[in-house]
């Protein structure tokens, strides 16, 4: 039998089944009616529809308390689970759809539309709403699990890649548990029965793999919010006596200013890990004062989110670093010659270690780029201390990380390109207070073209979070390097104060 997500399931409805599993608002599931729903779940899906061990499932929704079973029947499936972000329109779910080959999609309400207008464009998949997963609720025990090799992908996560759209990464039984294993081994890490508070989307890597997988292999309690309400998630901490939690800036930033904060008893708090961007000093010293150490991380979806993050004791005499690694991941700066670079000199942050992805589904070129020598190149720039702790300098890539949510320039510029008029875009990051980074759209285009089309077209295509919030219509070419594509470098440098000079679009 093979160390898999169902069988840890099972294990825990069997030796503490009415131990809670997953809070949602006013509901809540235990370990037995998690295993029991979520085994009926996956029955329906090979019996009924038709999924074979291997299949790409899709799950569409907004967090919720059906989420996290449906993610756990498509598991037990034998079926290779497909988060998908609900913010997503039609064309960008149906890239998703057509480089994973998803033959079915779990629907949440409201989102019906969406996934019939994404099938409308493309090959066509099987809709089951969640309508259908609640009929399922009730009923006897179930274990019905269909198991699978531990290397074999368990789950494809798609992020954005530098040079352009989404690429999906693969995620098997084995990285899986191999996450879950490393961060049991310090003191900083998760335990066994550890209550996690998530305020992040479930179908983005933080949500899927720290808090669904880690957190229901340990046998813990997860604590889903719908979204983001920091008044609500100090109660929660409190209420639930939190252990872990964790997410970008934005979030323990916007927690920090709620009125409730101050008074606060978060003595539980154990595990506070922050990553996806730069963390104020005053911010870390705020949560400080609360007995709480926040721990910065350098990661990637590529390196199961987390592949090193501060000691906790030095998360104040550290902050602009973010750890040595962990225990079985190495995380180096190799300098131009794919050599360790010295302590000081920047180079390209590399990963090595039994969490970092086998690679890309079905992109044998992307995988081979980024995995060489048994190293996981990032195309981020690093550089180390004497000590070995890390630092994050920038990125080589042209990700835009906003909110921590990544967003590819090539994506926008595809988008604005397709506007009639538009002659030539370079989308680049912008400085925003709130969520760190924003896209901003530089366009040579006709008198025709003026800033709301250009938001307005956004708006139909992509994401709300991807439409660009500054918008600069100019009327000579962009500058160009001698080999004919645009200069990003010379770009950035002209509009690098692109927020101070020119006013907001949306």
């Amino acid at each position: 039998m093979t160390a898999t997500i169902g069988k840890a399931l099972d294990w825990w409805a069997r030796t503490k089944p009415d131990t809670t599993a997953v809070v949602f608002s006013e509901s809540e599931i235990s370990y037995r009616a998690l295993r029991d729903w979520s085994s009926r779940i996956a029955r329906t899906l090979v019996e009924a529809k038709g999924v074979k061990p291997g299949d790409r499932v899709g799950l569409l929704g907004p967090n919720s308390l059906e989420w996290p079973v449906a993610a756990h029947g498509v598991l037990k499936s034998g079926g290779i689970l497909v988060p998908l972000n609900s913010r997503y329109r039609p064309a960008e779910l149906r890239k998703i759809a057509d480089d994973a080959g998803i033959s079915v999609v779990i629907v949440a309400p409201g989102f019906e539309q969406l996934a019939e207008d994404t099938a409308a464009i493309g090959e066509s998949f099987t809709v089951v709403p969640y309508a259908d997963l609640a009929a399922l609720r009730e009923g006897g025990a179930d274990d019905f699990r269909v198991d699978r090799d531990p290397d074999e992908p368990a789950a494809i996560q798609f992020t954005s890649g530098s040079t352009g759209l989404s690429k999906g990464v693969i995620l098997t039984n084995r990285t899986l548990m191999s996450i879950v294993f490393e961060n049991t081994l310090t003191e900083e890490g998760f335990r066994p029965g550890t209550t996690t508070l998530l305020v992040l989307p479930l179908a983005f890597t933080p949500g899927l793999v720290y808090g669904l997988l880690i957190t229901g292999v340990l046998g813990g309690t997860l604590v889903v919010e719908p979204e983001l309400n920091p008044s609500n998630a100090v109660k929660l901490l409190e209420k639930h006596s939190v252990q872990a939690i964790f997410g970008v800036p934005l979030i323990f930033e916007a927690i920090s200013r709620a009125p409730e904060f101050e008074d606060a008893d978060l003595s539980s708090l154990k595990t506070a890990i922050v990553g996806g961007a730069a963390v104020p000093v005053p911010l870390l010293k705020r949560w400080a004062g609360k007995g709480v150490l926040l721990r910065q991380i350098y990661g990637m979806t590529e390196a199961g989110g987390v592949a090193t993050a501060t000691l906790r004791e030095e998360a104040l005499e550290f902050p602009d670093r973010c750890g040595t690694g962990s225990i079985f991941t190495d995380v180096k700066v190799f300098d131009d010659k794919g050599e360790v670079a010295a302590p000081g000199e920047e180079g390209e942050l590399v990963v090595r270690g039994p969490s970092v992805t086998p690679g890309y589904w079905n992109d044998p070129d992307s995988t081979a780029q980024a995995l060489r020598d048994g190293w996981l190149h990032s195309g981020d720039l690093g550089v180390a201390d004497e000590e070995g702790r890390i630092k994050f300098v920038d990125r080589l890539k042209d990700l835009i990380i906003s909110g921590g949510i990544n967003i590819s320039p090539v994506e926008l510029e595809i988008a604005i390109g397709e506007i009639p008029g538009v002659q030539e875009v370079a989308v680049i990051a912008a400085n925003d207070d709130r969520f760190g980074e924003t896209p901003a759209a530089i366009v040579t285009a006709s008198p025709e073209v003026d800033e709301k089309k250009i938001v307005e077209h956004c708006e139909k295509v992509l994401a709300d979070f991807k439409v660009p919030r500054y918008v600069v219509i100019r009327q000579d070419p962009l500058p160009r390097l001698p080999s004919g594509k645009i200069a990003k470098t010379m770009i950035r440098d002209e509009y690098k104060d692109v927020d101070t000079r020119f006013a907001r679009v949306r």
